[in-house]
């Protein structure tokens, strides 16, 4: 894993460290409260240079404290100021007491909700910050639900109001921010599932806060890995390579009616650089594929049995595209691929027979969208995406592999690993195929040599960032998997490592 990666933490440890932080500076927590309002304040100043009519929504607790400084700030510098509270609510901490009074002793003054929002130029949000445990309750769900109907930009303090810190989702009403500014750490939930629709842009200041505040506590709860990380694991290739050294990638799937799914499954493997790719289908779909990709090796495969051979000469099976649920034909297919001590990258149809029917598996990667995910945990799919890191490691667990939790934000997880998190990805990708792309594509990357979980990562992370790249080209709307082929070659190439000829 990249020693680069950026590191997420739950809050539980962003307390720790802050205590640590605040410990380290002789016990006065309100220096790294001026800091943060100080941080908000020269990033306000930044986005928004001509915004004049400020008004900074304040919590009781210490997020509702960097509120307080940062309003005192914008007061001290000419702006027009309004801080807002929810009806009822006063300054509860000490420290959020003494940022108040200094923001009072200036002439800043304080104003309770109900109360005219429609004139402000920039709405700040410092109610609730990493503090939220379960949905808003009132009076603080009225403020959150009219400064997120208001017209005016809003900048979110820590963490949008209503979103989980830790799990991204949001149990109740929940503000949409232009821009997040995280305080000391990186959040984990504001990196997948419905947070990165909350966040806006997302930036982070460490307050100054020392290393050895971070290392006096638990370890990172996830990496975020974004497509620079590609590079090391795609190494430029040795000058006698030949195919048998990049793997043999065995597609198993494309029941009648569903030929393209395998079909694209093989043409990922082959393009992000699997050395041979065969193909396990039905007799009707073998003319297509190889007209199509003539580079593939295309079996008619009729029954389980004639699978046997087929494997034997694959390195990895890519399982589940197009695959049917037919105990005859994508059930015995499936049962024999399981059978096989190789390497198996499950998705579609695969996983849905394993729902039926839950085992540990071993060596294998399982890739279920949270619908899929749902099925496989006995569970909902609401369930999975109120906690996708939950989710995630109970696949892990539940079925001894690694998992690519699909998704905003897909996680990787496996058991003994921490989970990584994809900065990468867009919701033009949300279309029937994608998902037998990134099959192929994690099998090619374990063909390659790379372990279950480093394949996962490295397959995953090349396909979203494939489709980052094929969406710049032409827009998210009517994006298809098959524009990612070209950019799933390019992107597994990197081009710092690129050895240069010069013979």
């Amino acid at each position: 894993m990249p020693a680069s990666a950026t590191l997420l933490f739950d809050s539980r440890a962003a307390r720790r460290i802050d205590q640590e932080a605040t410990a380290a500076l002789g016990g006065d927590g309100y220096v790294l409260m001026t800091r943060a309002g100080e941080a908000a304040w020269r990033v306000l100043r930044e986005r928004w240079p001509h915004a004049r009519r400020i008004v900074v929504a304040c919590g009781s607790g210490n997020n509702g404290g960097d509120g307080y400084v940062l309003a005192r700030l914008a007061l001290q510098a000419g702006l027009d100021v309004r801080v807002v509270l929810p009806a009822g609510v006063q300054p509860r901490t000490p420290l959020a007491q003494r940022a108040a009074a200094d923001y009072a002793s200036i002439g800043g003054t304080l104003e309770h909700f109900p109360c005219a929002l429609d004139d402000a130029e920039l709405l700040v949000d410092a109610l609730l910050g990493i503090g939220l445990e379960a949905a808003p309750r009132e009076p603080v769900a009225a403020l959150v639900a009219a400064l997120d109907a208001a017209q005016a930009p809003v900048f979110a303090l820590d963490v949008p109001s209503g979103i989980d810190a830790d799990r991204g989702s949001a149990p109740g009403v929940a503000l949409r921010a232009d821009c997040t500014l995280q305080f000391i750490v990186e959040h984990s939930g504001l990196r997948t599932g419905m947070a990165l629709d909350h966040t806006g842009e997302l930036l982070l200041d460490t307050l100054q806060v020392d290393a050895a505040a971070y290392a006096a506590v638990a370890p990172p709860c996830a990496r975020l890995l974004d497509a620079s990380a590609l590079a090391q694991w795609l190494p430029p290739r040795p000058r006698d390579s030949h195919k048998g050294r990049a793997g043999h990638v065995l597609c198993v799937g494309g029941d009648h009616g569903s030929g393209g799914a395998v079909l694209l499954a093989v043409e990922a493997s082959l393009r992000s650089g699997a050395g041979l790719a065969s193909v396990a289908t039905r007799e009707a779909h073998v003319p297509a594929l190889l007209a199509r990709r003539p580079e593939a090796m295309v079996h008619a495969v009729e029954d389980a049995e004639a699978l046997a051979p087929l494997l034997a000469r694959a390195s990895v099976v890519a399982c589940g595209p197009g695959l049917g649920r037919s105990s005859w034909w994508g059930g015995a297919l499936f049962r024999k691929v399981l059978e096989s001590d190789l390497p198996h990258v499950l998705d579609a149809d695969a996983l849905n027979l394993l729902a039926e029917a839950p085992m540990p598996l071993g060596d294998a990667i399982l890739t279920p969208h949270p619908g899929e995910a749902a099925r496989l945990l006995g569970s909902s799919t609401a369930a999975v995406q109120a906690d996708r890191y939950v989710a995630a490691a109970a696949l892990a667990q539940r079925y001894g592999c690694v998992v690519v939790l699909k998704g905003a934000g897909s996680i990787i997880a496996a058991p003994g690993e921490l989970p990584c998190v994809l900065d990468a990805g867009n919701p033009g990708m949300a279309t029937g195929g994608m998902g037998d792309l990134l099959t192929g594509t994690i099998a090619a990357m374990r063909a390659q040599g790379l372990d279950a979980f480093q394949a996962a990562c490295a397959g995953a992370l090349l396909h979203s960032a494939a489709g980052d790249a094929a969406a710049a080209d032409g827009g998210q709307r009517g994006l298809l998997p098959s524009d990612l082929l070209p950019w799933l070659r390019r992107l597994a190439n990197p081009p710092s490592l690129q050895a240069v000829s010069r013979c």
